[in-house]
């Protein structure tokens, strides 16, 4: 004897099969306590509630997704706003609690990062670069990351971004110039020794 199915698939195809067979056989199911018609409403309404169902999850998940994008976007200007403000006051825990910025507990102590390694331009457009380097491997712990520039071959070295990981997309670099990039690793210690350079003509 079959049995009843417990997945809701298995449901909702018995239901397709069991409408289709009583419409087409009413000389032998001639009065249904259901009839196909209100079995086929009752389907058409699972698979609307199923439907939305799914959708309000694809939402849900899209929101959340959004979410962290969002906290993502605001903890990265939030560090390089702090990291900017280290630099300008020069580690001043006084001025710097004026941004609700703690200062380091006493006695802590904190070396300056050692040298990022292994910079790198892999992708280039007409007036954007994509730079891509590896932590220092001694040192104290990195905060964040300068980002330098010059024209060369002599020229004086420049801030072009503040990064907080190991890369950076810099835009709206200026073209037809040949420049040269490097890095340097920050915290409240101090400043690393720079990384290797990279030329780029964008």
């Amino acid at each position: 004897m079959a049995r009843f199915p417990r997945r809701e698939d298995g449901i909702v195809g018995l239901a397709g099969k069991v409408s289709a067979g009583l419409t087409a056989n009413p000389g032998v199911y001639p009065a249904p306590p259901v009839a196909p018609a209100d079995l086929e409403t009752a389907l058409g309404n699972y698979v609307s509630a199923r439907d939305a169902a799914v959708a309000a999850a694809a939402a849900r998940e899209q929101a959340s997704a959004a979410k962290r994008a969002a906290l993502a976007a605001l903890t990265d200007a939030l560090k390089a706003d702090l990291r900017y403000a280290e630099n300008a006051v020069d580690f001043d825990d006084d001025q710097l609690k004026l941004l609700g910025w703690g200062a380091r507990k006493p006695g802590a102590s904190l070396e300056a990062p050692g040298q990022p390694r292994a910079l790198e331009a892999p992708r280039q457009g007409e007036d954007s670069i994509f730079l891509d380097w590896k932590a220092p491997v001694d040192g104290g712990k990195v905060a964040s990351y300068t980002i330098q520039r010059r024209e060369r071959p002599d020229g004086a070295w420049s801030i072009a971004g503040v990064a907080t990981q190991t890369e950076a997309n810099l835009t709206a670099q200026q073209r037809g110039t040949e420049f040269e990039y490097r890095v340097i690793a920050v915290n409240k210690a101090g400043e690393s020794p720079p990384s290797n350079t990279v030329m780029a003509v964008l």
